[in-house]
């Protein structure tokens, strides 16, 4: 409660504002009635107007910047308890998917990149690189939040304005001031004094305002910075997940190896089991054929040789042999169109045969390109691996 109240710090600069404001109008007599539409005036409320839009610019940035770090002090609470509560087990599993870990759009933002560096690092094995969530949630994101490159700059010009005041007010005390002799000289203090009062006035304002504002601004930067370094080691102590190391990661491949040898095994096994499934079948149409070959064969070949030979022993007795011969012819016809048609049988088994040898083949081959992709992709993880471990 008492680091939030010093967040609040900055609201010392508006009181101090509203005090110098009120300063400055009663020496220029606004509230005794002896006031009067001077230069001097003009100028010391343009110059308090100048400095109220910077403090207001700064006071937005302030306000961005301890929303941030709030929030930032609310989730370490929240993660020391949850981390008791499990007993010291890991709490990353729990908000590796939750997009809102914290509510402020700025940390969510940062933390969705990382989210999805970590997703991006994991390998089908699980294995991880080393991230870190200071890469994008650090003091850089904390000075954009906080506007550092406009509020560094508001104390030099401050300062810058007060000198700016000094010279202007010695610059219009000087100009109106003339005389060639003490009398004339006595006449033209007034305006030498009045100008000097806006050089003073201008001078002191500044200069205070410039190390006031600069006290508050280093004051805020260094709680953030503080509060920062606090929460990311809460959050490596109870959530960031941990990254493989070498023996982890060699134990991982040796596995992934040994199961690639092990499918390689099963794919040689089943590659021999079908040879010799497709070896025995080739010797059954083998055998098959060569038995219709000789039943069909065998047995005609006989008629037809005892058709010729009766044919050749009545070709001198008789003319009527010849319409023998003919039929003999007639059956020679008939077994080589049965001949032919066991040909073409087996034939068409054959185109069957290597049409199947081809696909076969076909698919040993994109199961071996899968293979030699999926091995490289492999080898590539674990190079990139290797790399941001040697890094």
């Amino acid at each position: 409660m008492v680091t939030r109240m010093k967040r609040k710090l900055y609201y010392v600069l508006f009181l101090l504002y509203v005090i110098v404001v009120f300063f400055v109008l009663y020496l220029n007599g606004v509230f005794t009635g002896e006031w009067e539409a001077s230069v001097n005036l003009v100028i010391n409320i343009g110059f308090l107007m100048i400095i109220g839009v910077l403090f207001g610019i700064s006071a937005i940035s302030f306000g961005r910047l301890n929303q941030v770090t709030d929030e930032l002090d609310d989730v370490r609470l929240r993660l020391q308890k949850e981390y008791k509560e499990a007993d010291g087990k890991n709490l990353w599993a729990k908000y590796k998917d939750d997009a809102a870990f914290f509510e402020g759009k700025e940390l969510q933002d940062a933390f969705n990149k990382y989210r999805l560096r970590i997703k991006a690092s994991r390998t089908k094995r699980g294995a991880a690189s080393s991230c870190d969530l200071e890469e994008y949630v650090n003091e850089d994101f904390l000075d954009r939040v906080g506007m550092n490159f406009f509020n560094s700059s508001v104390p030099g010009t401050l300062t810058g304005m007060g000198i700016l005041g000094t010279f202007l007010g010695l610059s219009m005390g000087l100009g109106a001031f003339s005389g060639d002799d003490i009398f004339t000289v006595s006449d033209n203090v007034g305006s030498l004094l009045s100008g000097m009062k806006v050089a003073f006035h201008t001078s002191v304002y500044g200069i205070f305002f410039s190390l006031v504002f600069n006290i508050i601004y280093r004051s805020l930067m260094s709680d953030a910075y503080q509060t920062l370094d606090e929460f990311l080691n809460v959050f490596r102590q109870t959530t960031q997940p941990f990254a493989m190391n070498d023996d982890e990661t060699a134990a991982t491949m040796l596995v992934y190896q040994a199961g690639m040898a092990s499918s390689l095994k099963q794919m040689l096994e089943v590659m021999k089991g079908n040879a010799v499934e497709q070896t025995a079948g080739v010797g059954q149409i083998v055998d098959k054929f060569t038995q219709q070959m000789h039943a069909a064969l065998d047995t005609d070949f006989k008629k037809l040789g005892n058709v010729l030979k009766s044919a050749g022993e009545s070709q001198a007795v008789s003319a009527a042999n010849v319409a023998e011969m003919v039929e003999a012819v007639t059956t020679l016809v008939e077994v080589n169109r049965s001949a032919q048609e066991a040909l073409c049988s087996v034939m068409e088994r054959q185109e069957m045969f290597a049409k199947q040898l081809e696909d076969q083949k076909k698919m040993l081959a994109d199961l071996c390109s899968d293979m030699s992709d999926e091995i490289s992709s492999q080898i590539y993880t674990f190079e990139q691996m290797r790399n941001l471990y040697e890094k």
